[in-house]
């Protein structure tokens, strides 16, 4: 006999049944950010077909030029989002500031954060792309919402995941119960699970960065690319591959998968600035699926998920896969401190 397909929904039925693990309304709220992943996926696949390559004519909230894909997979996410009930409010990387529920929808108790589509600029060259999400618990101490409210630490997210566009169309989920991986069978419309409790290997022979920074880097991310680089012969007496996708779902992926350390760490050009990518849009939700599945996540100097966000839009510098590395590279930096 075939073995039954353990679809999305059945396994989040059954994370809610076992010990209570996700409430009601968050498990029809990631089936809702699920089915916006598949409409985005169409968009993606149609291409050029469907006249939504290329850049539209305006930027986002971080004076980045936007694509057609980044403004669509925006609205996708925000129309299937706004009438379930599930969520009090909305944040996104491309958004200024936060989109509140409007008051003709019921308004839930949980909040979305998400980067609607991750690698734009790998949009135009069919290169795997991705949407990153994010879901906290609405503080419940005052009525509304406001924008303080999503500033919380990355260890209060009760759900996180991605969506990665590539040759499969896959959807990475976390709800703080180990990391489960589901594919998307275009045949039944649904995503079916493919593989459970990830771990990631402590050690690796891989590590991504982009290597055109590397006169910006501090000196600690240098020492360390620059054992790399020296292999068998060098301090860490085994030779190193390189790879970066310059997509942050593609890079943390490949790393669930096989193991590897991804970086993208602070560099002197904008001094003032932590770090590139978002805290609470990229960094958070990958350092949590990371953190489930037995690897480590840093900003060099402190768990990324212990940081206190300040601000909506807040960078950070990332170094996150196998834990052996991570704790290596925290180490190099704690010297140099």
């Amino acid at each position: 006999m075939a073995q039954q397909k353990i679809s999305l929904t059945r396994y989040l039925v059954e994370q809610q049944r076992a010990d209570g693990l996700i409430p009601g309304q968050l498990r029809l709220l990631l089936e809702v950010v699920a089915r916006a992943c598949k409409s985005i996926s169409q968009a993606v696949n149609k291409g050029a077909l469907g006249g939504v390559l290329g850049t539209a004519e305006s930027e986002n909230v971080q004076g980045e030029i936007q694509k057609k894909l980044d403004i669509i997979a925006n609205e996708v996410l925000i129309e299937a989002n706004e009438w379930g009930g599930h969520l009090a409010a909305m944040a996104s990387e491309e958004m200024e500031s936060i989109h509140v529920v409007p008051n003709r929808y019921p308004q839930g108790e949980y909040l979305l954060m998400f980067d609607p589509l991750d690698g734009s600029s790998n949009i135009d060259v069919n290169v795997s792309i991705g949407t990153i999400f994010s879901v906290l618990k609405k503080p419940d101490d005052h009525p509304g919402v406001q924008e303080g409210d999503f500033l919380q630490a990355g260890t209060q997210q009760v759900a996180a995941g991605y969506c990665i566009y590539g040759p499969q169309t896959t959807l990475v989920l976390t709800v703080g119960n180990g990391v489960a991986m589901f594919t998307l069978d275009r045949e039944q419309g649904s995503f079916v699970l493919t593989q459970e409790d990830i771990q990631i290997p402590a050690d690796t022979k891989e590590f991504a960065i982009n290597m055109s920074n590397m006169r910006h880097w501090d000196e600690p991310v240098k020492r360390y690319i620059d054992e790399c680089l020296a292999g068998k012969e060098g301090p860490r007496g085994k030779d190193f591959n390189m790879r970066w996708i310059a997509s942050m779902v593609a890079d943390v992926h490949r790393i669930l998968m096989r193991g590897g350390v991804f970086m993208y760490p602070w560099d002197k050009r904008e001094p003032e600035k932590a770090g590139k990518l978002r805290l609470m849009y990229e960094a958070n939700p990958m350092s949590w699926l990371v953190e489930q599945a037995g690897g480590a996540a840093t900003n060099g100097k402190q768990r990324i998920l212990d940081l206190k966000p300040t601000k909506l839009h807040e960078r950070v510098s990332v170094m996150l896969g196998s834990r052996n590395e991570v704790e290596r590279l925290t180490q190099y930096h704690a010297e140099k401190a």
